[in-house]
Parts: C-alpha cells; structure tokens; sequence
C-alpha cells in the first residue's frame, strides 16, 4: 500500500460526514454486508451525523467506508469497514485501516473494539488481537431489528 501511488490512482480518503454518500454507504450495507442486512436508510443517515467517518473514494465517488464510534478519550468501535467490490485488490482497505489508527483525534485510547467475521487478517496487521478475556464482555444483541417482521 502506497499512500502517493493510490493518491495519483485518483483514490482519496475524507473524514467529512457531509461528504459521504449516503445512497452508496446504505446500498452496500442493506444488500451486501453479512452484518447490516435490511438496514434502513435513515438509519444510516442518522449514523453518518453522529460517527467520526472514513470515507475512500475514486474520483469523488465514495468506493468504501469505516466509521469509529467514540469518545476520543478512552473507548472507540470501529465499524462497517468495506470497499466496493470492483476497487478491491489495490491496498484500499490497508490504506483506511492506516489511516483510522493514525488519525490524531483517536490516538491513545485504551481500548478499540470490533466485530468481524472474515477480516480478522486485515485487522491482525494493525495490532489487533482476539479479546483477552471474552467472559468479561455481555452484549444486547438483535440480529433482526431490521428484518421486516421486527419493524412492523
């Protein structure tokens, strides 16, 4: 991954929620992500307001995506980590991990936490490990709030 080689590729990455784009972010996530199936637009919309986001594009077309979520003092979720499927290959998701665990305003946190199911070699190269201790942790999880059934 070559931050200049990607840069004179056309490819950028911008922190600036008002530059995302939404009907991008919410189609990939709704009809191709494994984690935010059905997920509802101003969902999203809403979410994109209240995250520090990363956005990667191609020529002003957003191409992928992170966001962390946090309190820029000790805690931060990174999440809804991709890249379109015809930009993969090319050290993207390198380049936005780079650029999340470099970013001034998320540096010396003591914790950072995701989920993943297949990423976990992407993560590993940027220092993250399974959690220690997985019996400390408790969640509060339903898979199906977006689903059909559970909205109406």
């Amino acid at each position: 991954m070559n931050r200049d080689q990607l840069t004179a590729q056309g490819y950028s990455i911008d922190t600036a929620a008002g530059k995302m784009d939404i009907p991008v972010i919410h189609a990939y996530l709704s009809n191709e992500s494994y984690w935010s199936k059905n997920i509802p637009y101003h969902i999203v919309e809403k979410y994109v307001k209240h995250s520090l986001n990363f956005g990667v594009f191609y020529q002003d077309k957003q191409v992928g995506y992170a966001r962390v979520i946090t309190d820029f003092t000790t805690i931060a979720y990174l999440g809804d980590v991709f890249i379109l499927q015809e930009h993969r290959g090319k050290g993207l998701s390198k380049w936005l991990m780079q650029t999340i665990m470099e970013h001034p305003e998320l540096q010396g946190l003591r914790r950072w936490i995701l989920a993943t199911a297949d990423a976990h070699g992407l993560y590993k190269q940027f220092g993250w490990t399974p959690m220690k201790a997985p019996d400390r942790w408790m969640e509060l999880h339903d898979p199906d709030v977006y689903s059909v059934k559970s909205n109406s």
